[in-house]
């Protein structure tokens, strides 16, 4: 899951740097409608990206507090830790020993 958002916001940002370089592209046009609409777009893409740093400082945050509780509880129980840790190995041993 923490791989599929991690992706999420590398397409955000490349979404992103392909927008503003479409804006910067299509600078010198005159037409007021044009102007518009890249003044819009470029108030959306400032929005977009603060949200996109507050997303990312999120997913940042939530990442370091996975990781502080499965610490604190491998170091409650470590032998609890180690048997699970040692079931996960014998089910991966099986399914890469069937094939």
């Amino acid at each position: 899951m923490e791989n599929s958002k991690e992706q999420l916001i590398s397409d955000f940002r490349a979404l992103i740097a392909d927008a503003e370089a479409l804006i910067e592209a299509t600078a010198g046009n005159g037409n007021d409608s044009v102007k518009s609409i890249r003044a819009q777009a470029a108030d959306s893409l400032a929005s977009a990206k603060i949200n996109l740093a507050d997303a990312q400082e999120k997913l940042v945050e939530k990442a370091k507090d996975i990781a502080d509780n499965a610490d604190d509880y491998i170091h409650k129980k470590p032998w609890e830790a180690i048997g699970v840790a040692a079931g996960i190995g014998l089910l991966i041993g099986l399914l890469v020993g069937r094939r």
